[in-house]
């Protein structure tokens, strides 16, 4: 396909700035969110070899244990250098979240595990669920990831920076217009709520729709280790902090506090 429209903030910080395929790996929290990312999908997904079109799906993070589980994953992506590194791992070409290039009904699970991060348009926002929703087969699964509204102010806390004017007024305007536009470090980005998130995904014709908190409430104390203590927390805190997610999955006040949302839904049958 043609190259993907991207904002070119966004292309330069994923080819120029950051290493995508390390993020999940060299931090604590990182780690923390790609296990347990994996742990709340593989609650849901159905037996291999199953076809998954992993949509911005990066360096193929997530794809790599999918395809280790059996399951016939497709990736695509709008940045050619993750493009590159994902096709190491699975059959992964450009592409736009926004226009699928895929069939109607031909994949089993469609996953959206970083397109709504960097869509603020709302417009936008549907049309990549509304082209999940189209691709998936009747009954198959939509799972869409996304920025908790909130992950900033605890993230700069834990890097000890938030009472610092500047840190403020950054933060204030991401509380306040749910939008970072990328002016100071990060990119241009998109900050959800889970209600918001959970009704976008009904929005597009999904149904039992569930929103959990990745991290759980507890992950900005595992970074602020890591920041100021050194770069390897204890794993019995590692441990707590995985515990502290699992545990305040029944209770949906506590969804403010994690880093990042995981929604899932289901194509009507």
């Amino acid at each position: 396909m043609s190259k993907p429209e991207l904002a070119a903030e966004i292309e330069h910080f994923y080819s120029q700035v950051i290493d995508e395929s390390a993020r999940l790996s060299v931090s604590a929290d990182g780690r923390l969110e790609l296990l347990r990312t994996r742990e709340l999908l593989r609650r849901f997904l159905p037996p291999a070899p199953a076809r998954v079109l992993d949509v911005g799906g990066g360096t193929g993070v997530h794809a790599r244990w999918l395809v280790d589980d059996g399951y016939h994953v497709d990736l695509i992506d709008p940045v050619a250098r993750h493009v590159e590194q994902a096709a190491k791992v699975c059959p992964s070409s450009l592409g736009d979240a926004r226009a699928l290039e895929a069939g109607d009904a031909s994949y089993d699970v469609v996953q959206l595990l970083g397109p709504l991060y960097h869509l603020p348009d709302k417009a936008d926002r549907w049309q990549a669920l509304s082209e999940a929703r189209r691709v998936v087969r009747p009954g198959g699964l939509v799972a869409a990831g996304a920025i908790n509204r909130y992950a900033s102010l605890f993230e700069h806390t834990a890097y000890a920076h938030l009472h610092t004017e500047r840190m403020q007024t950054s933060i204030s305007a991401i509380l306040r217009t749910a939008v970072h536009d990328g002016k100071r470090g990060f990119t241009l980005a998109y900050f959800h709520r889970a209600e918001e998130l959970a009704g976008e995904l009904r929005d597009v014709g999904l149904v039992d729709v569930a929103v959990f908190g990745i991290e759980g409430p507890a992950w900005s104390i595992l970074k602020a280790v890591e920041q100021h203590a050194g770069p390897d927390p204890s794993g019995a805190l590692f441990e707590s902090v995985l515990t502290a997610a699992r545990m305040a999955e029944p209770y949906p006040e506590l969804l403010a506090a994690s880093s990042h949302l995981l929604a899932v839904g289901r194509a009507p049958a």
